[in-house]
């Protein structure tokens, strides 16, 4: 094939736009260097394209999912489960599904924006239970990071001093609203820990951003700026400085190298054209998402790195890992028949459970928090779920409108998110015959469940069901048994994958270092959720963030003393 070479040279190629590669984008571009960006996805900006304020019925699909938006037509994240032309396999036996955002921002664009920081404990587990590995950094290597991303990147929440979900710079929180007051009164009632939600969402104006009107519409892309995505609050400022070039439609396909086994660039499909092209650069970071970066990993082979790139300890692919979770929904008498009132608030839940209990006490070593829903969202294509489960069974005409009128909004859901322990039969590796529309091989994945997850589980579903209980409220399903796995999520479907390219101190069983530096090729980094050792009870996005920007002060350090 014939591959287009770019006469100039960068000071750092990133590969990818999301939360780590926005944030090193970010963070490079203000410490001076020349950066390129590329970019798999299509562009995007949320304060032009979001659907924010558009009404359901000014569609013909009333707001129901798409192909490339699964989450509802107006949803800001453009990718999904299934990409044409980018297929990905599984393994017998495995249930797994991947999903891939396409678009600068990447999945910021569609996130929770549950802002949660690991903890103390999240990062020295293995001392705690002997279980998984400690990682080679503390709390305390990233806690200033921590704090100059909420400056920067603004976040709400309250000050609890729990052991293990440190404080942070905060916001105000929003106040709960109707069905989270009395989620409180229960949680209290049944010893659970219920306290302020920690969302990236601005409930006072940040560094030249409003604060959020309260539409609770932030999965559609904020046209105000009020949460937090890669796009407008990194991407934007970094193209500002001039230091950054943004290439869209640009599918990194691997990383090259020179005679040194130094990384020279990254080799890219020009999606646009279906040409080969090459970007240089002295310094390549990767922030493709965990899996697409150990993809890309895989696929950067040669005679001196014949696994792939930085894989001489065999370790890329391994130790993957997503969070852990489980559903349970209920219908509320005590909430029916209410006036009607506009109580939106943001775009998520304004209340959240972290984990509260010691685990010496139970039958799983690990634990998980729990996120709060219910409400009168606007109503859409498919919303309450489906008359027929309320008490009445749905009806014909007047009937069925005043039903839905009395039961709206008397809907209340849990959601369980909890730690997976890596394990050796959970892993990712290239697939010996597949290649995507670009030939491109593509990652076979290999899943397991352990026992830690299923009682982990179980635990959720009985403890959301208590809680529906001590509201007075009615469970619309059964309790999962065993064989369905007490409910547990298919992996992927949280969509909190982590490792593959976990940091250590020993390269013969770490693929980076503690600076998410390559141990094999020094010009090379990760900032996504690769280098994760371990997924902990949070969401990780603001641990991606923050290990990013440690990476990238790093980066631009040893930019400055020709060490790179």
């Amino acid at each position: 094939m014939t591959v287009v070479g770019q006469a100039k040279q960068y000071d750092v190629c990133i590969i990818g736009s999301g939360a780590g590669g926005g944030m090193a984008a970010y963070a490079l571009t203000q410490a001076g260097a020349d950066v390129i960006v590329l970019e798999a996805g299509v562009p995007w900006d949320n304060a032009r394209d979001s659907a924010m304020l558009t009404w359901p019925y000014e569609s013909p699909r009333r707001g129901r999912s798409t192909k490339e938006r699964p989450f509802g037509e107006f949803d800001a994240c453009i990718g999904g489960w299934e990409i044409d032309g980018e297929p990905y396999t599984k393994a017998a036996g495995t249930d797994f599904n991947w999903w891939r955002a396409r678009m600068v921002g990447g999945r910021t664009n569609h996130w929770g924006r549950i802002s949660l920081r690991f903890g103390p404990y999240d990062f020295k587990r293995k001392g705690r239970d002997g279980l998984g590995d400690d990682w080679p950094i503390s709390y305390e290597d990233v806690a200033p990071y921590y704090d100059k991303i909420d400056r920067l990147i603004g976040i709400f929440g309250s000050k609890e001093n729990l052991p293990n979900e440190p404080n942070g710079v905060f916001l105000p929180p929003p106040m709960p609203r109707c069905h989270e007051l009395l989620v409180k009164q229960a949680a209290d009632k049944l010893h659970v820990t219920c306290i302020p939600a920690r969302l990236s969402i601005l409930t006072r104006p940040l560094n030249g951003r409003a604060a959020c009107h309260y539409c609770g519409q932030c999965n559609r892309g904020c046209r105000v700026n009020a949460n937090f995505t890669s796009t407008n609050v990194l991407i934007a400022p970094a193209l500002a400085t001039g230091k950054l070039t943004l290439v869209t439609n640009a599918m990194a396909r691997e990383v090259t190298v020179d005679k040194t086994g130094r990384a020279s660039g990254v080799a890219y499909v020009d999606k646009t054209t279906g040409t080969d092209q090459h970007v240089r650069a002295k310094v390549v970071v990767l922030a493709a998402s965990a899996f697409e970066s150990a993809r890309l990993l895989f696929n950067s082979r040669s005679t001196r790195f014949p696994n792939g790139l930085a894989n001489s300890s065999g370790t890329v692919g391994k130790y993957i890992t997503d969070t852990t979770g489980t559903d349970v929904g209920g219908f509320i008498p005590k909430m029916m028949d209410h006036v009607p009132h506009n109580h939106d608030g943001v775009g998520g839940m304004h209340l959240y459970m972290p984990w509260w209990l010691e685990n010496a006490k139970l039958d799983f070593p690990r634990g998980y928090h729990i996120e709060v829903w219910g409400g009168t969202h606007a109503p859409g294509y498919g919303f309450m779920g489906g008359i027929q489960r309320y008490p009445s069974g749905g009806g014909y005409g007047k009937q069925l409108k005043d039903d839905y009128r009395r039961y709206y909004g008397a809907t209340v859901g849990f959601s369980g998110r909890g730690e997976m322990i890596p394990n050796d039969d959970t892993y990712c590796e290239l697939d010996p015959r597949m290649v995507d529309r670009w030939g491109i091989p593509v990652l076979k994945f290999h899943w397991k469940w352990s026992d830690h997850e299923y009682k982990q589980v179980k635990h959720m579903q009985e403890t959301f069901r208590a809680l529906i209980a001590e509201m007075g409220g009615e469970v619309f399903s059964p309790m999962p048994t065993a064989e369905r796995g007490y409910g547990i999520a298919a992996g992927g479907t949280i969509i909190h994958e982590l490792g593959g390219m976990r940091m250590g101190d020993d390269p013969k069983t770490s693929v980076l270092n503690r600076w998410c530096q390559a141990h094999d090729c020094k010009n090379l980094f990760v900032t996504d959720g690769g280098p994760f050792v371990s997924q902990a009870d949070k969401n990780p996005t603001w641990t991606i963030l923050a290990l990013s920007l440690r990476t990238s002060e790093y980066i631009a350090d040893q930019i400055k003393k020709g060490a790179l």
